[in-house]
């Protein structure tokens, strides 16, 4: 399959990565060192064994200098994509497949009306056709531990759906392509639901850690902060109960499993320590926005969006609001 990756972080450096090396034609959007490195070594990629590989995969900084793919891998960060949604145009043909891999609720999550949170503008639902969209939810960890060169740290699962639910020959297409690259693919009748559980389970943990400067563990070992997001969480299940994404599983529960995986950092805390724009509107933001469109109150989840929006602000990890 011919492939483009938008956003050669850690995320779409290690779908492309991947995909390169199982036989696939793949070219990535890139810009600034990442694309210089690229150019000068290639992108290299260390597994969770330690193996490092190196690929050399065709790079550019302008769309219109790459192939158009059959597949649109789309791994900016939220805002950058509402930002600069318009330079994928190019490389979206009448046949192309968009795949979001990235945090947070996506553009086309309600169908009443768009997420001002989202895309205040409406640069990603002009550029983006939503009947050429996938659904996705990526649960694994990887860090870009400098421009070109990545480390995956664990998990290999990407669940992939349609956006209005159901299945498709596309699903089954991009599912089979990820799968020969070595991911766990999953095909999901219900994506919408995915996601919400997904977000549910990191809205908090990934604003907290970037406020504290700590660790998972340190931060599920304090009873206080860890009562602040079990009641957080429970507001964001009483919207996804609204929006018909309920979930069945409890905060304490979900905070359980995530102290299996140890002391890890999570992506929000790597990009405050690198001084990188916050991923805060797609993680929290959007809570705020759709249960205030619901109905439901939401103080905690309040108070953490403001804090965590107001530390961005102040240290200029922020753009928008």
């Amino acid at each position: 399959m011919k492939v483009c990756i938008a956003g050669l972080g850690a995320i779409g450096g290690l779908f492309a990565a991947r995909l390169a090396a199982a036989g696939h034609e793949v070219s990535a959007l890139a810009r600034g060192a990442t694309l210089a490195a690229m150019h000068a070594r290639g992108l290299a990629l260390t597994s969770v064994k330690g193996e490092r590989s190196v690929q050399h995969i065709t790079a550019a900084a302008d769309a219109r200098d790459l192939p158009t793919p059959d597949l649109l891998i789309i791994a900016m960060k939220g805002h950058a994509l509402a930002a600069d949604a318009g330079a994928l145009a190019p490389l979206i043909g009448p046949a192309t497949v968009v795949l979001p891999a990235m945090n947070g609720v996506p553009w086309w999550f309600l169908r009443d009306a768009p997420l001002t949170s989202i895309d205040r503008h409406g640069h990603i639902a002009t550029t983006l056709p939503l009947a050429q969209t996938l659904g996705a939810v990526v649960h694994l960890t990887c860090h870009a531990v400098a421009p070109g060169e990545v480390r995956h740290g664990f998990g290999e699962r990407v669940i992939v759906g349609e956006p209005a639910g159901g299945s498709s020959q596309r699903c089954s297409d991009v599912a089979a392509t990820l799968t020969d690259a070595g991911f766990q693919a999953e095909i999901s009748s219900d994506i919408r639901r995915d996601i919400w559980f997904k977000l549910w389970g990191n809205m908090t943990m990934n604003p907290v850690s970037a406020l504290t400067g700590a660790a998972c563990d340190a931060i599920l070992d304090d009873e206080l902060v860890r009562a602040f997001m079990a009641r957080a969480m429970t507001e964001a299940a009483a919207i996804g109960a609204r929006i018909g994404c309920p979930i069945e599983q409890s905060p304490e529960a979900r905070m359980a499993v995530t102290r299996q995986l140890g002391a890890f950092k999570t992506s929000m805390l790597h990009d405050a320590e690198a001084g990188r724009t916050l991923e805060i509107d797609g993680l929290i933001g959007a809570v705020h926005e759709i249960g205030a469109r619901v109905g439901v109150a939401t103080p905690d989840v309040d108070a953490l969006l403001g804090l965590v929006r107001l530390m961005a602000r102040t240290r200029g990890l922020m753009t928008g609001m």
